[in-house]
């Protein structure tokens, strides 16, 4: 199926690995030019040239640092039809009693502030050419209780966020999305703990993977592409999970 993203144009935050840069191979492959950012600015450089775009250092912490992404990127690539609010993660420990508020924030800076100044300063271009989409990374750590409270506090207020501005941004002709990965093999993340502990990690999948395996990061990235391209014009405001039915509930808690 074609999915009209021919000569399109995208941005992707933390698009140099795992998710971030499976979706943006996958926006390549689909023609569009697709600008990334990373903390590590010669590798942003490098994945921004292979996908027809460019690539720079940014921290999405930074909103000034932030907006001015999105507006070289408006610049250089001609305009935004698509954009993906990816880079995240956790800050500090897991549990209540080693997250001090410090770790709060940082974490939901890096999770949900990221996204609101990214879809703020790309709204008035997605918005330009009759439209466009955004997508907000999140996870089923949003969706139910998870040991790490600040991340899941803050995927669940991404979903949320997501699905606000989705209906706030729909007079436009702009729609903004959720997407929920479960846990997903990628190189530096779970490729690790199957590397380094595999009896923990077979009796992990063996509990909560009814398919008998994690999944990949491309299996997420064709999601995605789906999910900002026209053919998903009616899709808008809602949280879509991609987790090989992992979030079903068990008896036995997380």
């Amino acid at each position: 199926m074609d999915l009209g993203l021919q000569g399109r144009r995208a941005l992707v935050t933390g698009g140099t690995r795992g998710i971030g840069l499976a979706v943006a191979r996958r926006l390549h492959e689909e023609g569009c030019a697709v600008a990334v950012c990373a903390r590590d600015g010669d590798e942003a450089e490098r994945v921004g040239a292979q996908l027809g775009g460019f690539g720079m250092a940014v921290d999405v912490t930074d909103d000034a640092a932030l907006e001015g992404f999105v507006a070289t990127a408006a610049q250089r690539l001609g305009g935004l039809d698509a954009v993906v609010a990816n880079a995240g993660g956790s800050a500090g420990g897991g549990a209540l009693g080693d997250a001090p508020g410090d770790d709060w924030r940082a974490t939901f800076d890096l999770n949900v502030v990221h996204a609101a100044v990214l879809l703020r300063a790309a709204a008035p271009h997605l918005a330009g050419d009759g439209g466009g989409a955004a997508l907000v990374v999140a996870s089923v750590s949003g969706m139910r209780p998870q040991p790490r409270a600040q991340y899941a506090a803050a995927k669940a207020a991404e979903i949320h966020l997501a699905a606000s501005l989705g209906r706030e941004l729909a007079p436009t002709g702009v729609r903004v999305n959720a997407l929920s990965p479960g846990s997903i093999l990628t190189p530096d993340g779970w490729a690790v703990v199957e590397r380094d502990r595999p009896g923990d990690f077979a009796a992990f999948v063996a509990a909560e993977f009814p398919h008998g395996r994690l999944g990949t990061p491309e299996e997420v990235a064709d999601v995605a592409a789906f999910l900002l391209s026209p053919r998903a014009s009616w899709i808008n405001a809602t949280n879509i999970v991609v987790d090989g039915a992992q979030n079903q509930p068990t008896i036995t808690g997380y």
